[in-house]
Protein backbone atom coordinates (compact mmCIF):
# COMPACT_ATOMS: atom_id res chain seq x y z
CA UNK A 1 0.00 0.00 0.00
CA UNK A 2 2.78 2.21 0.89
CA UNK A 3 4.44 1.76 -2.78
CA UNK A 4 1.64 2.25 -4.32
CA UNK A 5 0.40 5.47 -2.27
CA UNK A 6 4.23 6.34 -3.33
CA UNK A 7 4.27 5.94 -6.68
CA UNK A 8 0.21 7.74 -7.46
CA UNK A 9 1.96 10.61 -5.27
CA UNK A 10 4.77 11.18 -7.89
CA UNK A 11 2.74 10.72 -10.79
CA UNK A 12 -0.09 13.63 -9.21
CA UNK A 13 3.41 16.09 -8.69
CA UNK A 14 5.00 14.84 -12.51
CA UNK A 15 1.59 15.66 -14.09
CA UNK A 16 0.76 18.58 -11.97
CA UNK A 17 3.70 20.21 -13.34
CA UNK A 18 3.81 23.01 -15.15
CA UNK A 19 5.04 22.32 -19.07
CA UNK A 20 6.91 24.32 -20.78
CA UNK A 21 3.99 26.53 -23.53
CA UNK A 22 5.98 28.99 -25.52
CA UNK A 23 4.02 29.62 -28.50
CA UNK A 24 6.47 29.94 -31.93
CA UNK A 25 4.37 31.77 -33.99
CA UNK A 26 4.18 34.29 -31.57
CA UNK A 27 7.53 34.04 -31.03
CA UNK A 28 8.50 34.22 -34.53
CA UNK A 29 6.44 38.13 -33.94
CA UNK A 30 7.69 38.77 -31.26
CA UNK A 31 11.47 38.06 -32.29
CA UNK A 32 11.00 41.46 -34.39
CA UNK A 33 12.34 43.40 -31.04
CA UNK A 34 15.37 41.31 -30.79
CA UNK A 35 16.34 41.65 -34.59
CA UNK A 36 17.58 44.80 -33.62
CA UNK A 37 20.82 43.13 -32.22
CA UNK A 38 20.12 39.62 -33.41
CA UNK A 39 20.30 37.83 -36.65
CA UNK A 40 18.93 34.24 -36.98
CA UNK A 41 21.55 32.95 -40.00
CA UNK A 42 21.37 28.42 -40.21
CA UNK A 43 25.25 26.99 -40.94
CA UNK A 44 24.92 27.42 -44.63
CA UNK A 45 24.74 31.03 -44.65
CA UNK A 46 20.94 30.96 -45.43
CA UNK A 47 19.41 33.76 -43.24
CA UNK A 48 16.43 32.83 -41.78
CA UNK A 49 15.91 36.73 -39.59
CA UNK A 50 18.29 39.08 -41.21
CA UNK A 51 19.30 41.23 -37.95
CA UNK A 52 22.13 43.33 -36.75
CA UNK A 53 25.21 41.69 -35.37
CA UNK A 54 25.74 43.46 -32.04
CA UNK A 55 24.38 40.27 -30.26
CA UNK A 56 25.56 36.96 -31.19
CA UNK A 57 23.56 34.81 -33.88
CA UNK A 58 20.73 33.10 -32.17
CA UNK A 59 20.28 29.85 -34.36
CA UNK A 60 20.61 26.63 -32.62
CA UNK A 61 21.33 28.55 -28.99
CA UNK A 62 18.58 26.41 -27.60
CA UNK A 63 21.29 23.70 -26.50
CA UNK A 64 24.08 25.34 -26.76
CA UNK A 65 26.52 26.41 -24.15
CA UNK A 66 26.09 29.71 -22.86
CA UNK A 67 28.95 32.56 -24.50
CA UNK A 68 30.03 29.98 -27.11
CA UNK A 69 28.87 31.28 -30.61
CA UNK A 70 32.20 31.87 -32.23
CA UNK A 71 34.45 34.94 -33.31
CA UNK A 72 31.52 36.61 -31.14
CA UNK A 73 33.22 39.07 -28.28
CA UNK A 74 30.98 38.31 -25.05
CA UNK A 75 31.39 40.30 -21.94
CA UNK A 76 32.66 38.91 -18.47
CA UNK A 77 29.44 38.19 -16.93
CA UNK A 78 28.17 35.39 -19.61
CA UNK A 79 31.76 34.24 -20.25
CA UNK A 80 31.80 33.66 -16.55
CA UNK A 81 28.30 31.45 -17.36
CA UNK A 82 29.49 29.46 -20.13
CA UNK A 83 32.76 28.67 -18.25
CA UNK A 84 30.48 26.51 -16.02
CA UNK A 85 28.41 24.76 -18.82
CA UNK A 86 25.77 26.15 -19.19
CA UNK A 87 23.36 25.45 -21.57
CA UNK A 88 20.57 27.18 -22.76
CA UNK A 89 17.09 25.53 -22.68
CA UNK A 90 13.55 27.13 -23.90
CA UNK A 91 13.05 27.59 -20.04
CA UNK A 92 16.48 29.56 -19.34
CA UNK A 93 16.17 31.60 -22.49
CA UNK A 94 12.55 32.80 -21.28
CA UNK A 95 14.28 33.58 -18.03
CA UNK A 96 17.21 35.70 -19.01
CA UNK A 97 15.25 37.36 -21.20
CA UNK A 98 13.29 38.95 -18.58
CA UNK A 99 16.34 40.62 -17.05
CA UNK A 100 19.32 39.56 -18.28
CA UNK A 101 21.81 41.07 -15.71
CA UNK A 102 19.76 39.71 -12.52
CA UNK A 103 19.85 36.67 -14.58
CA UNK A 104 23.59 36.31 -14.34
CA UNK A 105 24.04 37.69 -10.84
CA UNK A 106 21.60 34.82 -10.17
CA UNK A 107 23.41 31.35 -12.08
CA UNK A 108 26.88 32.98 -11.54
CA UNK A 109 26.50 34.20 -7.41
CA UNK A 110 28.35 36.89 -8.83
CA UNK A 111 27.00 40.35 -7.57
CA UNK A 112 28.89 42.48 -10.14
CA UNK A 113 27.98 40.46 -13.11
CA UNK A 114 26.52 42.31 -16.05
CA UNK A 115 25.20 41.59 -19.44
CA UNK A 116 25.81 43.41 -22.37
CA UNK A 117 22.30 42.73 -23.19
CA UNK A 118 20.54 46.14 -21.98
CA UNK A 119 16.70 45.04 -23.41
CA UNK A 120 14.73 43.28 -21.29
CA UNK A 121 11.47 41.62 -22.78
CA UNK A 122 8.78 41.80 -19.91
CA UNK A 123 6.34 39.09 -21.71
CA UNK A 124 6.80 37.12 -24.18
CA UNK A 125 10.04 35.31 -23.26
CA UNK A 126 8.71 32.16 -23.54
CA UNK A 127 7.23 32.53 -26.93
CA UNK A 128 10.34 33.78 -28.13
CA UNK A 129 12.61 30.69 -26.84
CA UNK A 130 9.57 28.62 -28.51
CA UNK A 131 10.32 30.09 -31.55
CA UNK A 132 14.35 30.13 -31.27
CA UNK A 133 13.95 26.17 -30.50
CA UNK A 134 11.79 25.83 -33.42
CA UNK A 135 14.05 27.61 -35.81
CA UNK A 136 17.29 25.14 -35.38
CA UNK A 137 15.45 21.64 -35.77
Amino acid sequence: MKISLTAATLAALVLAAPAFAGDAAKGEKEFNKCKTCHSITAPDGTEIVKGAKVGPNLYGVVGRVAASYPDFKYKDGIIELGATGFTWTEEEIAEYVKDPTKFLKEKTGDNKAKSQMAFKLAKGGEDVAAYLASVAQ
